[in-house]
């Protein structure tokens, strides 16, 4: 179950509907807190919503769990969803200390 909210995370997430992945992601996370990628989502998802403080934060949690915050998204056939993945983890980490 976990799994699939992830995937209908992302899915959202990609579509560029921030406000529907975002419970996704949240669920995903409080099913495997130690699993990076949906952290990753987050950040970005909420970097690109503006949520900046959140985005920080999830950033900051992020950063306890996985020593590479920037994942390779070579695995991302399409360059816009690279773009959008890497855009908003850059927002997120650029207030982390």
């Amino acid at each position: 179950m976990v799994a699939a909210l992830g995937v209908i995370g992302y899915s959202h997430f990609f579509a560029r509907r921030f406000d529907e992945a975002v419970p996704n992601l949240l669920l995903t996370i409080q099913g495997d807190e130690s699993y990076a990628q949906p952290y990753r989502a987050l950040a970005a998802c909420y970097a690109h919503m503006g949520r900046l403080d959140e985005a920080r934060a999830t950033a900051a949690r992020l950063r306890t769990i996985a020593p590479l915050l920037m994942p390779d998204v070579s695995y991302l056939r399409r360059s816009e969803d690279r773009e959008l993945l890497l855009s908003g983890l850059q927002l997120a980490i650029g207030g982390v200390n």
